[in-house]
């Protein structure tokens, strides 16, 4: 669908008078294949459709798109809460937010054959906290500082089909992952077990506040047979604070008018919905997203 004529004039506006066209939004989305790379792609095409003119920068994820976002080398891009609120609280970024898009579930993977069933029992053993520049390292680190092991786990960063075949090859014990549910990745994979987290979730609460969460990977997911107790944590839409809020507004619209097409990631009570799309904490609302949603419910 076509971006409706009100954010048309809104682009035409802002590209200006200057006869160079629409404005490029750069959007910032992860790594090819992964769950930001590939509904960044979908955004992308339905932004395109309307006329904008739109740069897909593939990345590391969340932590290098924030950092895209700040020195202002991407417009917009995908982050995960935690890493979102660090990067405003703590580093005091200029970063807002577009929309709280769809809920993520931090995996903690074993072999199906393992014998460790629980996260204490990972003390000095080889795990992958994420590839470098990922969402997941961060929720990763914290998840391990949390759950106070005797012995530091002997941590690698990789990413996740690096980390499935280290799995695979003996070269790791265990390995995290923030993503929906199932994750295509893993649920292709086969002879992997999680390993239950929500027990973390309010020691993570009381260091970094509510932007987590507690969540349960349903019975089935990965050939489970009972359901998994974990962690949730959201995924934001993010921008620079500098985006004309015309811009802004724009990409908001045109991400809820798209959103049968855009497809979040699937999982459990996942949603792409106005009500939902405005909680995010810590994290400011772009002006501009928060005059589309003034604009859908007054």
């Amino acid at each position: 669908m076509p971006i409706s004529r009100r954010g048309f004039l809104v682009l035409a506006a802002t590209a200006g008078c200057s006869g160079a066209g629409l404005p490029e939004l750069r959007l910032a989305t992860g790594l090819p294949g992964g769950p930001y790379g590939a509904l960044g792609d979908r955004l992308a095409a339905e932004l395109r459709a309307g006329g904008l003119r739109v740069r897909v920068l593939p990345s590391g994820g969340s932590v290098e798109n924030l950092m895209m976002l700040a020195d202002g080398r991407a417009d917009a891009g995908f982050a995960l809460a935690d890493s979102a609120g660090d990067a405003v609280r703590a580093r005091h970024r200029p970063v807002s937010a577009l929309a709280r898009v769809y809920l993520n579930y931090v995996h903690l993977v074993v072999a199906a054959d393992s014998d460790v069933t629980e996260v204490a029992q990972l003390a000095g053993r080889a795990v992958s906290l994420g590839a470098e520049g990922s969402g997941t390292a961060v929720t990763a680190a914290r998840v391990v500082a949390a759950a106070t092991l005797t012995t530091p786990p002997r941590t690698v960063p990789l990413d996740l089909d690096d980390s499935v075949r280290a799995l695979r090859g003996g070269e790791i014990d265990a390995f995290y992952w923030s993503g929906g549910v199932p994750t295509p990745a893993l649920a292709a994979a086969g002879g992997i077990r999680l390993l239950p987290l929500a027990h973390l979730v309010p020691v993570l609460r009381r260091g970094y506040g509510p932007v987590y969460e507690d969540a349960t990977v349903p019975a089935g997911a990965y050939g489970a047979v009972t359901a998994i107790p974990t962690i949730g944590t959201p995924s934001y839409l993010m921008c620079r604070t500098s985006l004309s809020a015309d811009l802004a507004d724009t990409v908001t619209e045109t991400l809820f008018r798209a959103r049968d097409r855009l497809r979040a990631p699937s999982a459990p009570g996942a949603r792409l919905d106005p009500r939902y799309a405005i909680g995010t904490g810590v994290v400011p609302l772009h002006p501009g997203a928060a005059r589309y949603y003034r604009s859908v419910y007054g």
